[in-house]
């Protein structure tokens, strides 16, 4: 089993003191170090090179968010995955933190075995996107949408959608509905090993570093509106492709 390292951000010393102890004593985990401010984490995280970092929302100075961002831009810890920790279940926050580069979001009244579970299931470059927080995240692009142009793709996204083929749409729109592989599977009649390739092939494509960063992408250009819908054609419509 691989062990990954994690990184706990959070400015409250009892609630850090609580993780380690839980991280130390579970399989496959191991605490990199602490940190207490948004400006520690993005620090230590270079510092340290931990697998994962997990980060409250709400820190003095810098917070979570822009903490993220920064670790997931830095070139020197582009690799770290960041987990959102938080006491607010808040559209902005999701929306924030899954824009900056967060690879999931939890709530601090998770149990203790989910959260450890959450954390195998970022190290493994997985997205923890629960079809609640997809949920949240398809309101906030309705509500933001009218300012939805094609000038506001970037030219790498836009070159990234015109390499995706027929197949691979298909599946990019169901990411962007909240499906799990399985259910994704289940849906297009394909094995759940070929829905791996073409989330693969997507991430790839739109480079995008998880499931998150996909259906942030697929809403951006249009793939899939606010609505749920694919404008182009229906699911069932899309060419077989890859």
């Amino acid at each position: 089993m691989s062990t990954f390292t994690v990184l706990i951000a959070d400015d409250q010393a009892l609630l850090r003191a609580g993780l380690r102890r839980l991280i130390d004593t579970a399989p496959g985990l191991k605490t990199a170090g602490e940190a207490g401010t948004g400006q520690q984490a993005v620090e230590l995280a270079r510092d340290l090179r931990p697998d994962l970092v997990l980060m409250d929302v709400r820190m003095p100075g810098l917070d979570g968010i822009k903490a993220t961002e920064l670790i997931r831009a830095d070139p020197a810890t582009a690799g770290t995955r960041v987990l959102m920790l938080t006491t607010f279940d808040l559209d902005e926050y999701v929306y924030g933190a899954l824009r900056a580069g967060a690879s999931g979001f939890l709530l601090k009244d998770t149990g203790p075995g989910d959260l450890l579970e959450a954390l195998r299931i970022v190290g493994e470059g997985q997205a923890l996107l629960a079809p609640s927080v997809t949920t949240r995240l398809i309101a906030e692009f309705a509500r933001r949408e009218p300012a939805a142009t094609p000038a506001r793709l970037t030219a790498g996204l836009a070159a990234g959608l015109a390499q995706v083929s027929g197949r691979e749409r298909e599946v990019l729109v169901l990411v962007a509905r909240g499906l799990t592989n399985p259910q994704i599977a289940e849906r297009l009649g394909i094995g759940q090993a070929t829905v791996k390739t073409h989330v693969r092939s997507l991430l790839a494509k739109l480079a995008a570093h998880d499931r998150a960063q996909l259906v942030i992408a697929a809403y951006e250009c249009g793939v899939v509106t606010a609505g749920g819908r694919a404008p182009s054609a229906a699911v069932g419509d899309l060419g077989e492709g890859g």
